[in-house]
């Protein structure tokens, strides 16, 4: 069964179309989507965890229509990662056990810091002082504070240096392999499209255009 499928879907935006009439299948492990500006890839993670609804159309999870989920039990599950860093005031550590509560999950601050290769001594860090790259990080940490099963990443890396990049994209695989986690990442890099993913979907205002990496 399909991880996602997206029948006729229809989202528009102030009168205009953002993503027309797609029928789109996502598996298991781990999709890029690759396409311009405005071909809809934010639209696209955002109708998988119902922060978008669309005006038609069907988002399926597992073969069911994710409107008759419960949301917040939906969105534990798939979590997402957004562009820019939005942690809340506060240390390192309150945001991590805020997501975790909000899940009504134990927090482990130590784990979950490991778990994106920061040091546990980050744990009480002010983290709106950090770096960009140590907050894109900590930004993974809070949303596998949820237990999810799926990550959807929408440009994780675009604020990074090339350095920063290359960890980033280092605990996504490493987070991959070790706990199975499907991911389904928006990016403009094909290079990094092909090194995080399996499969690379090729985005355009028109329609998707799917095609098979490695």
């Amino acid at each position: 069964m399909a991880l996602f499928a997206l029948d006729n879907v229809t989202v528009m935006r102030a009168g205009r179309v953002v993503l027309g009439d797609l029928d789109l299948v996502l598996a298991d492990g781990a999709t890029a989507v690759l396409g311009p500006s405005g071909a809809g890839k934010s639209t696209l993670l955002r109708l998988l965890n119902r922060l978008v609804d669309p005006q038609r159309g069907i988002v399926r999870h597992r073969g069911r229509d994710v409107r008759e989920l419960d949301v917040l039990a939906l969105r534990r599950e798939v979590g997402l990662v957004p562009q820019l860093p939005a942690l809340l005031p506060g240390s390192v550590a309150d945001n991590i056990r805020y997501a975790a509560r909000l899940a009504g999950r134990p927090a482990d601050v130590a784990g979950q810091l490991d778990s994106v290769a920061l040091p546990a001594g980050f744990a009480e860090r002010q983290a709106t002082q950090l770096s960009v790259g140590e907050q894109q990080r900590v930004m993974l940490a809070r949303a596998l504070a949820t237990g999810p099963r799926v990550l959807l990443l929408d440009e994780p890396t675009a604020a990074l240096d090339e350095r920063s990049r290359a960890i980033v994209e280092r605990t996504l695989l490493d987070l991959r392999a070790r706990d199975d986690l499907s991911l389904v990442v928006v990016t403009h890099d094909r290079a990094q499209a092909e090194r995080l993913a399996e499969r690379v979907l090729a985005l355009h205002p028109a329609g998707p255009e799917p095609a098979l990496v490695g």
